[in-house]
């Protein structure tokens, strides 16, 4: 399976359940980017791994190539000495090295080959980190604008402001209530009637005509003279 078969398996599977749990837009985005830089570091340690692996199959392939070189020289120093069977062991040797080396060089062929994905797994996600760090903060714009006028709508079409207006409209009949009471029990306060008006006349000529006899009889009253006191008796001594 391939990095991003494998990231993208992870990716969805995370994605899922936080579709699944109604999570915000963010998270998923957090959750993504977090998810590909953990992938980025797992194949660049991968990348590290097969590099050390490299350099040691390397250095086997330079050692076994001296061993080749070390049996050719012994195998000419015993056809030298007319060993040829000595001769013929050196040279078994030789080609067992020579095998060990060319199993080795494939080794080297297949490291190489895993280091050429993961350099191309590196780059693409080094793009798609990009690509996706450069988008988040557009997303996060997007789902924060999203999220106001969200609740600017949900205010707007919410049930308690018109039970809210419908409050109003009750306060505002019971203070017409109020006011019309008020009013009625001014009705018939401003003015007088015929009648009304002539029985107040009367009351008052009335009235003035005892005020009139009494300050007649008053007035009658200081004009009499004032009776004499009688001397005081003198005390007998």
């Amino acid at each position: 399976m391939g990095i991003f078969s494998r990231l993208t398996d992870i990716v969805n599977s995370n994605l899922n359940a936080i579709l699944d749990r109604a999570e915000d837009p963010e998270k998923i985005i957090r959750m993504v980017i977090q998810e590909m830089e953990d992938t980025l570091v797992e194949v660049r340690t991968s990348a590290a791994r097969s590099i050390a692996e490299q350099k040691e199959v390397e250095r086997k392939v330079n050692r076994l190539a001296d061993i080749q070189s070390d049996w050719e020289k012994k195998a000419q120093l015993a056809l030298s000495k007319d060993r040829e069977d000595l001769a013929r062991a050196a040279l078994v040797e030789k080609a067992n090295a020579a095998d060990a080396e060319a199993q080795m060089r494939e080794e080297l062929g297949r490291l190489a080959d895993a280091l050429l994905r993961h350099e191309e797994d590196v780059i693409k996600l080094e793009t798609k980190l990009r690509e996706a760090r450069a988008k988040k903060a557009a997303l996060q714009a997007r789902h924060k604008t999203a999220t106001n006028n969200l609740r600017v709508k949900k205010n707007l079409y919410d049930g308690r402001i018109d039970d809210a207006f419908e409050r109003f409209e009750k306060v505002e009949r019971r203070l017409d209530r109020i006011e019309g009471e008020a009013e009625a029990m001014e009705m018939g306060r401003g003015g007088q009637s015929l009648s009304d008006e002539i029985q107040d006349l009367e009351t008052n000529e009335a009235i003035n005509a005892e005020l009139a006899a009494m300050k007649k009889a008053m007035s009658g009253d200081a004009d009499k003279p004032a009776a004499k006191k009688a001397p005081a008796k003198k005390a007998s001594k």
